[in-house]
């Protein structure tokens, strides 16, 4: 079977975290992606987080179906061979600090020079131009900026951060959808272009009509804690046995369900219950329903007693529920990867399924370097250059 990216290139120069996840996903069906990182400073996220007898993990997951060199582009004999890699290449990702690719004979220009169908996918934490573009960005900074911490936490708490790479993830997302639309343009122009993908513009696409709420009323969004000022009840609600689970009722049918279920059908007679705004107006009540009829009783009585119901409700998982649930389970969403260093590691799939061309993960993160020889042989380089090379610290 064909995945839908064979015959596409990727050359991955980016690290931590949105460029390279972006490329992941590109490779997870069917894109060779070749991952470059400097000889000496391999991608930080080979350390991040917990290790298996020396062995990062979570690069495990970003590195996942990519074949790794090392080259050091600041290094003219190292850009020369970047440019060589790049002559029949389909995408370059990248999230140096803008001006860094120009400075090492590696701009847009000097690459569209030497392969004119090449997109290059240019990811920073502000953009590239603007008076923040040479910032350093993270996306710690984007869901501060975005508006996102801003509207996360309690209505007392400070402004919250997510304990994830969260808009690092989105801008992914974002990037992997932005080099498809670039690649099919393509298609009918016969011209690559540059995509320029600022880490603060993704996440807050993602947060709803903020902006034009402000705009229209000057109403600015509040924290709100696990509630919502569009509906209730909506929160999370503790059981008996000390689990948690969610009730969301964004459906007026849904919260009138609810209602019945934890016993308190007069609530629904009360005028204000008819809209979402005039539930969230009485939060206080309706949760106060809903959490003592649920506290009464262990998650596994609470979750299918609303099922029989047809009220939503879900279990609060963490990674141990994850792994047990029989849905999951069903849509393969968590997949048994072979690797070379650890034998098998799991993790999460590609996140969605095509029913002729799915995509795949073939292989974990690979080690440092691992395809250094066999991707650059492959351009012409004797064994006697690769050691040369290797030995000035360009390789």
């Amino acid at each position: 079977m064909t995945a839908p990216l064979d015959g596409i290139k990727v050359v991955d120069l980016a690290t931590l975290f949105a460029g390279p996840l972006a490329a992941a996903f590109l490779g997870d069906f069917g894109a060779d992606v070749i991952k470059v990182e400097h000889p000496a400073k391999p991608d930080p996220s080979r350390g991040h987080g917990p290790a298996r007898d020396g062995v990062g993990l979570w690069w495990k997951v970003l590195g996942r179906n990519k074949r790794t060199v090392t080259l050091n582009l600041s290094d003219p004999d190292g850009a020369a061979l970047l440019r060589r890699l790049l002559a029949d290449a389909d995408v370059l990702v990248e999230n140096f600090r803008p001006g860094t690719l120009e400075r090492w004979g590696l701009g847009p220009a000097e690459l569209h020079a030497v392969n004119p169908r090449l997109v290059v996918t240019r990811i920073s934490g502000f953009g590239q131009v603007g008076p923040y573009a040479r910032r350093p960005g993270f996306g710690t900074l984007a869901e501060a900026m975005s508006g996102f911490a801003a509207a996360t936490g309690e209505p007392d708490g400070p402004p919250t951060l997510p304990p994830f790479g969260l808009a690092d993830s989105v801008t992914a997302l974002a990037a992997a959808y932005a080099v498809m639309l670039a690649l099919r343009a393509r298609d009918v122009t016969g011209a690559g272009q540059v995509v320029d993908l600022a880490i603060i513009e993704p996440i807050m696409a993602m947060l709803g009509p903020q902006i034009t709420w402000y705009d229209q009323l000057g109403y600015l969004q509040p924290r709100l804690g696990n509630r919502s000022n569009n509906n209730a009840p909506r929160n999370t609600y503790r059981c008996a046995d000390g689990r948690w689970v969610a009730v969301s009722t964004s459906a007026q049918s849904i919260a009138e369900r609810v209602l019945r279920l934890v016993g308190r059908p007069e609530l629904i007679d009360e005028p204000w219950f008819a809209t979402g705004s005039g539930r969230a107006a009485h939060a206080d009540e309706l949760d106060a329903a809903v959490s003592a009829w649920v506290a009464k009783r262990v998650r596994d009585e609470v979750v299918a007693a609303f099922e029989e119901a047809q009220a939503a409700v879900a279990p609060v998982y963490d990674v141990r529920d994850i792994l047990a649930d029989p849905q999951y389970a069903a849509l393969g969403t968590v997949r048994t990867v072979p690797d070379e260093e650890l034998g098998e590691v799991r993790m999460q799939n590609v996140p969605f399924r095509l029913a002729d061309t799915p995509g795949e993960i073939r292989h974990a993160g690979r080690r440092h370097g691992q395809d250094t020889d066999a991707v650059f042989g492959a351009l012409g380089l004797s064994a006697d250059e690769l050691a040369a090379l290797r030995e000035r610290g360009v390789l």
